[in-house]
């Protein structure tokens, strides 16, 4: 966009939104013409009154510093004689209270102190006579106020319908005018999807009225109403009702999520469309007439993903707990991978991403979507090789912490062994051994992480009231994740092609050190997991049964938090205990991936006890009900219960290994996936006293089934 500039309101903002205008006409007939539009905040564009595309929170959230995504939309049949375009801009996460509420300091904070909102655009008209015309944003756009009185991504969005627009002047163009992190659209667009009806209309015992539709989501209310000019609808959002069965939003902390209306005269509808929210039920805080169900819709909204991976089952909890699996992805892939979408965070933390993304690589095609959020992480990555535990880093995170900063080695190499792609992998390669490089710099034993905070198994059940960190130690828990990323390392060098000699070098270093340093003595269930799905023990069979035994003595149940619950049943399959993995996995009181089913959850919960057993929600602090690192129990259920599983040596299942284990506790279990390849499917059930098996596969594979091999050429096959 080389002929426009970057222009802002003349006034300030506040939290408004505020409209820029240019009416010009066309001097022939049009052959093409393309619309080129960003924003330092979000933008809607608007040509001749008519919304122009349908991505929602536009341009997206990226290191706004670095690189802005353009978006480009073909408007050719959009255009008449006499034409106007709208561009409407909020703050978004550019400059609202995401960003500037985290009471940090430091560069990061400085430059969004810095900031000012503003917009660019650019229109590219070809006549059919082969001559051509720019409109582009500058100062001789006419600049508005707007209907939107309000809007934050934490507090909500205020509009008046009945509010006239007032005339602010010319735009100005901005201080920074700089244009050269515009950058094309590189991340999937952001689009409403689902629409859901309430299924029932509350009133509570406080004498509220509530919607509830269902499903716990991102997105916002669209509602009909016929009114006075004047009349307010307002509504309040909320995940839970309490165990009274009154609305709760408490969790939410400070976030208001509010959505105030003031109607103009006659049937008029509405919905936000420069903001989201987290809920599953709606209060009713006002509303100008009787309320009809049918005037209500809530609008999924989240990056347009397309869904590649399913999990059918004969037992109705699973069935529900994988529902919850995908409504936690789709709930929280919006642009960026965010712990949660309600409460006042809504941050791309790493640590969930990365215990998150083989099930989220099955489950949908998310390839894009993370590339996009890689090159953030490169240019959030600190100069010494700190891998922040947001990205953004809107936190201004200046301390690597294990199992999240390892999202750097983590998700590219999951990416490849589900896609193929090795661009990925050269591209995050340098990244990669700057984190480890950084480690080996800072700790204070060689050859193993020690002596810094770490988050640990955050929230590990064995922890002591009120804290979030339990007893698996920090110094072992980094040590094994910083020999996971040097292997990592080194088989990503072999892939493509560079010398990876002394990673390898320091690979076996690592290990003796571990096994030296901790000679199989581990004292929480985490710590038996992570040497043995790493590889970190000598002795497996040995390792394996002591943390059997751990099990045993801690109630049969887990213990873990969000690192350890990755991988728990992994270790457990994997050295023989795939019964207990069963166990664990369908185990319906508390704690246990089926207790928030039996509370009615219908997406993954931040806690294991969100709603704890006696009906009280968890402390108000940190409690998400749409938190989807749990969720990562998925994978297993892809690779170990159904059995399909990718090879490392011809990753995006270019070949196969079906490797199903069933149990006698699960009366059938099916997954399928949609893959670069074709549609890979593997399913078992009970039938006549035996097992019976059914496997598709568009690649050569390789199936064990009952312990015997089978080399297959690409067909349906059946055992």
């Amino acid at each position: 966009m080389l002929n426009a500039n970057w222009i802002r309101s003349s006034e300030e903002m506040n939290y408004a939104a505020v409209a820029f205008e240019k009416e010009f006409k066309l001097s022939n007939a049009v052959k093409s013409a393309v619309l080129r539009v960003s924003a330092r905040g979000v933008y809607v564009a608007m040509l001749n009154g008519k919304r122009v595309g349908d991505f929602i929170m536009a341009p997206g959230w990226t290191v706004y510093e670095k690189q802005i995504q353009v978006q480009e939309y073909n408007v050719t049949d959009m255009l008449c004689g006499n034409n106007k375009i709208e561009l409407l801009l909020t703050k978004g996460w550019y400059l609202s209270r995401i960003s500037t509420d985290k009471k940090v300091q430091g560069d990061i904070q400085e430059c969004i102190n810095e900031r000012e909102c503003a917009v660019i655009a650019e229109l590219a008209v070809e006549y059919i006579d082969g001559k051509t015309e720019t409109v582009a944003t500058d100062s001789d756009w006419l600049c508005f106020d707007s209907k939107i009185r309000f809007c934050d991504i934490y507090d909500g969005e205020i509009y008046d319908a009945s509010y006239t627009v007032k005339k602010l002047g010319n735009a100005v163009v901005a201080a920074n005018n700089d244009r050269s992190a515009l950058i094309p659209q590189i991340g999937e667009a952001v689009k409403e999807q689902d629409r859901l009806k309430p299924v029932k209309v509350i009133h509570t015992p406080c004498g509220e009225t509530v919607l509830d539709f269902g499903q716990n989501m991102t997105g916002y209310l669209e509602f009909t109403v016929t009114a006075k000019a004047g009349d307010k609808a307002s509504f309040s959002f909320a995940e839970i009702l309490d165990k009274h069965g009154n609305f709760y939003n408490a969790n939410y902390r400070t976030a208001q999520c509010i959505y105030e209306y003031t109607c103009s005269d006659g049937v008029q509808t509405h919905k936000p469309c420069m903001n989201f929210y987290g809920f599953r039920f709606v209060r009713i805080d006002e509303f100008p007439c009787e309320i009809d169900p049918d005037a209500f819709t809530a609008i999924a909204v989240h990056s347009e993903l397309r869904r590649t991976g399913r999990i059918y089952t004969s037992d109705p909890y699973i069935n529900r707990l994988f529902s919850n699996v995908i409504w936690g992805q789709k709930s929280n892939y919006l642009d960026i991978p965010t712990d949660c979408p309600q409460r006042d965070e809504r941050l791309g933390w790493t640590g969930d991403a990365e215990v998150f993304i083989k099930t989220a690589s099955y489950n949908y095609d998310v390839e894009k979507f993370f590339i996009k959020w890689f090159s953030d992480m490169r240019y959030s990555q600190s100069p010494e090789g700190v891998i922040p535990s947001v990205i953004p880093n809107a936190i201004n995170s200046k301390l690597g912490n294990a199992a999240w900063g390892d999202a750097v080695t983590i998700c590219p190499w999951q990416l490849y062994l589900t896609y193929g792609n090795t661009v990925v992998l050269k591209d995050m390669f340098p990244a990669m051994k700057r984190w480890v490089d950084w480690i080996a710099g800072q700790t204070k034993t060689p050859f193993l992480w020690t002596g810094q905070f770490q988050f640990g198994d955050w929230l590990e059940l064995n922890a002591e009231p009120g804290k979030r960190k339990g007893k698996t130690r920090d110094d072992l828990l980094a040590s094994a994740f910083y020999a996971n990323s040097v292997n990592i390392i080194c088989k990503v060098g072999r892939v493509i092609g560079e010398d990876i000699s002394e990673y390898e070098k320091l690979y076996k270093k690592i290990v003796r050190a571990f096994k030296d340093t901790y000679k199989n003595e581990f004292k929480t269930q985490t710590e038996y997991v992570l040497a043995l799905h790493f590889d970190l023990v000598d002795d497996k069979s040995k390792t394996a049964e002591l943390l059997a035994r751990q099990i045993a003595n801690d109630g049969n149940k887990i213990q873990t938090g969000f690192v350890g619950s990755t991988y728990i049943l992994h270790a457990l399959s994997e050295n023989g205990y795939s019964e207990l993995a069963y166990s664990l996995l369908l185990r319906k009181r508390y704690p246990s991936w089926l207790y928030p089913v039996t509370k009615g959850a219908t997406t993954i919960w931040e806690h294991w006890d969100g709603i704890k057993p006696n009906g009280d929600p968890w402390p108000v602090l940190m409690n998400s009900y749409n938190h989807y690192a749990y969720g990562a129990v998925a994978d297993w259920m892809y690779e170990v219960a159904a059995g399909i599983n990718t090879v490392e040596c011809a990753p995006g299942f270019k070949e196969i290994l079906f490797k199903p284990v069933p149990t006698d506790k699960i009366e059938q279990f099916g997954a399928e996936i949609d893959t670069r390849e074709g549609s890979v499917s593997s399913r078992w059930w009970h039938e006549g006293g035996e097992v019976r098996y059914e496997i598709i596969t568009p690649s050569p594979a390789t199936a064990i089934i009952n312990g015997k091999t089978y080399k297959l050429s690409p067909g349906n096959y059946r055992f």
